[in-house]
Parts: structure tokens; sequence; C-alpha cells
């Protein structure tokens, strides 16, 4: 579990970036496994669930889970839904209302207006990011009262440049887009990487943004401790856990 240095010192609000330690899942889950989207035991799940709430101190009706998919839709949550809403983003204003993202190598983005007390939780993987979810994300921001300027943004553990090998196409979608989006690659071997984070940083800090923090923290790499669909991939497992990352005005 890992808390973001900037965040940390507000106490209005609480948050974490779990990993994947001190659950209740086995196997390819083990152990802090909370995506209802994979195959693990939904006992475990719940279980999991009923962990982090007791962490971040929240009642477990009022942890808000998206159905993610990679999409560029904000939900601005004033009660809890009575369904399950569909989409990469949540903010809030409201007390004890925690917002949650599911991910396994995309980055979750904490957003937070210590001025107007607002709060934001959103699933960031290449997908999201290209269709301006951050975007998106902070023009409900300013259309709530915002000054983007006051605004902390909290990008959290994900998979890093090294790690994020992609194909020629890939790399030919983003520079279709911008040319300036060459500098987010490099080529080694052949082979062509991205960064992410650097990414949406990039695009925080054009919208106005200045105050933000990246949790360098690879989600590949093994030993942190996160779970990785990449890394599941190259292992050839057939599923693997979901990151949970939570953010709660007190």
């Amino acid at each position: 579990m890992l808390y973001s240095k900037k965040l940390i010192k507000f106490k209005k609000i609480k948050h974490a970036f779990f990993n994947r330690k001190e659950g209740f899942s086995t196997g390819v889950y083990k152990s802090l496994n909370c995506g209802l989207g994979s195959n693990d035991n939904i006992k475990n799940i719940n279980k999991n669930l009923d962990k982090v709430c007791k962490k971040i101190g929240c009642n477990k009706n009022n942890l808000i889970l998206l159905n993610q998919i990679h999409s560029n839709i904000v939900h601005k949550v004033d009660k809890i839904p009575k369904k399950k809403l569909k989409g990469d983003s949540l903010i809030t204003n409201k007390k004890g209302i925690a917002l949650a993202i599911l991910t396994a190598d995309c980055a979750p983005v904490f957003i937070y207006d210590p001025i107007n007390g607002l709060i934001s939780a959103l699933h960031a993987g290449w997908k999201g990011a290209y269709k301006n979810i951050i975007s998106t994300t902070l023009r409900k921001f300013r259309l709530s009262g915002s000054n983007l300027e006051d605004l902390i943004a909290v990008v959290g553990p994900c998979i890093s440049k090294k790690n994020y090998e992609v194909k020629e196409d890939f790399f030919k979608k983003f520079i279709g887009k911008n040319k300036i989006n060459r500098k987010f690659f490099n080529t080694k071997n052949n082979k062509i990487y991205f960064s992410l984070n650097d990414y949406i940083k990039e695009n925080l800090l054009k919208l106005g943004v200045k105050n933000i923090e990246i949790v360098k923290k690879d989600t590949y790499i093994s030993s942190n401790n996160f779970f990785s669909a990449r890394r599941s991939l190259k292992n050839k497992l057939n599923d693997y856990g979901r990151n949970i990352s939570v953010i709660m005005i007190k």
C-alpha cells in the first residue's frame, strides 16, 4: 500500500494505492485481488474489498467501482448509484464516498481540489489517455468551480517505459495525433517503448495543472508486488489480478 507524498498532507481526505499484498486470494490472484472482472473466487474478492474499505475507513456500500471501458467517460457522483456506472473517471465533493479504480499496468490517477473540496479517481490506460480522459475529467472540475492551478494530481503505479514495448502502429497512432508525442517513445534494439506516465503528466501540464506527482513504482516488476497484465501474459498465465486505488473525502 502506497501513499502520495502530496496528498498525505491533507487531513480532509484519505487515499491509498494498494498493491497485491495482504489479501485472501490464491494462485495467480495472490493475494489482494480486487478485480470483480477476473475469474477469481468471488468470496475472496469480496473479502479483499472488505479489507480495503476497512483500511480507507468507508462503508462498503459507499465504495464506487466502475465498469471500466478505456473511454473518456466521467461521472460526477452525488449519491451512491443504484447500478454500476460505465466509464473511466469519477468525481465527487461528497464525504464518505470512496472512489475506486482498478488497474494492472494502466495508471490510476487521483486529482484533488483542496479549495473546493473535490476529488477524482480515474483510469488512464493508453486508450483512455489517447481519448482525452484527462481533459474530460478536468472539464468536470472547471464546471464544478475549480481553478485548475489549484489542483493536485497524482499519477499512481503503472508500467514503466522500459517495460512498455509497443508496436509500430501504436507509435504511428500517437504521432498522427500530434508529432510532439514522439518524445514519449524511444527505440532500443529495434523495439519501440512508450512512457505512459510521462504522457499523462504532459496532458495535465498542458491543461494548466502544475502540481503533479508521479509515483515511481513499475507494476511490471514482480518485486514491487503489483498485479501486471503484461507480466502475466509473458508468463503465459490465463488470468491476472487487479490492483485497487481509492480516494475519499472524510
